[in-house]
């Protein structure tokens, strides 16, 4: 039996560098893994980076994506507490060894032999994949499949980039660029209590960050970043945006103590900090790599009951090369879904 799936040929710049669109054999299990027929996968940013060759490692015959929700149609005989027929979400976390320091301590996110679903291991732009049931995640019967399956990674990130932020309640946190991570991040810190201000060149995105209820908005083009955010208060920032000149801006805005949280998994450019300025009072910098099974949980339930959802727009397996065209030129306001 085949499947069709969108394929990653070579790495390379996405308007050179299509992916391609093919029938593969449909993938085999092993004993603690499951076969996923796909309903919805969200299109992420990171799927950019590993096709664009940014994550330093050139990448042939892979299948992306790993915002997935589907239907278990098949299981391995070591397979526990789920069941054919039942819906469940994949993340990028494919698996991790169970036994290092890192995963013993809950801290899994940071094993040295992880795997990851649609970079080491293949992904969601297609019909069915294969998972390891350990790490998969139940969804709550509330959202539909195409809202779900941002929140496995562009949701979860920002929950943890939150986290680590570590606020006090009340406080004010600045979001520095606003895609699919930080429209839904900004619905978050709202309804925990904090307020927020964003940060963007985009002016559709600035008009996205105003209707989920944003306090202050403001683009680099019309004027200085810290003239204009210096007196808003801000007690921690999280940077979604993959450059070091927000990174550097945030430093500059946050309050004494403060931290500022980088989500993202590359930075195009090279970080350059004037102590005095951006580190001095003790500021902290922290970048965050994925995110524990715990967070997941905890994010798809806070999720839930907070009617934290995506705007989105679904499109078709064929369409996902475009999709990620406008992801790069940052036309995309809020997220895209491919729909099976």
């Amino acid at each position: 039996m085949e499947m069709k799936c969108a394929i990653i040929d070579k790495t390379g710049k996405i308007e050179d560098n299509k992916l391609k669109i093919k029938e593969v054999e449909l993938p085999k299990i092993s004993n603690n893994e499951i076969l996923l027929k796909i309903s919805a996968c969200g299109v992420c940013r990171t799927d950019l980076h590993i096709i664009e060759g940014d994550l330093g490692k050139d990448i042939k015959n892979v299948i992306p994506g790993h915002e997935i929700v589907g239907i278990v149609k098949e299981m391995g005989k070591e397979v526990k507490d789920v069941s054919i027929g039942e819906r469940v979400g994949v993340a990028w976390l494919y698996r991790s060894c169970g036994v290092c320091e890192y995963c013993i301590s809950g801290r899994e996110n940071l094993c040295k032999n992880k795997e990851f679903t649609g970079f080491s291991r293949n992904g969601g732009y297609s019909e069915y994949v294969v998972a390891d049931s350990r790490f998969i995640f139940k969804i709550p019967e509330g959202f539909k499949d195409e809202e779900a399956a941002p929140l496995l990674c562009s949701g979860a990130i920002g929950y943890r980039s939150f986290k680590l932020t570590n606020p006090t309640p009340g406080s004010t946190i600045a979001i520095f660029g606003f895609g699919g991570s930080a429209h839904l991040t900004a619905q978050l810190i709202k309804k925990l209590g904090h307020k927020v201000v964003v940060v963007s060149r985009n002016e559709k995105h600035l008009q996205l960050a105003k209707d989920l209820g944003a306090d202050f908005v403001f683009s680099p083009k019309y004027g200085d970043v810290y003239t204009n955010l210096v007196d808003k208060n801000i007690e921690n920032a999280i940077v979604f945006a993959p450059s070091p000149i927000p990174i550097m801006n945030a430093l500059k805005v946050i309050k004494p103590g403060g931290r500022v949280v980088v989500s993202g998994i590359h930075i195009e450019g090279d970080i350059n900090l004037d102590y005095d300025s951006q580190l001095f009072h003790e500021k902290m910098l922290l970048s965050v790599e994925s995110y524990t099974r715990e967070d997941m949980i905890e994010y798809l339930k806070l999720a839930f009951n907070l009617g934290i959802k995506p705007v989105y727009k679904t499109i078709n397996l064929g369409d996902v090369n475009s999709a990620l065209e406008r992801l790069k030129k940052s036309e995309i306001n809020g997220v895209e879904v491919i729909k099976f």
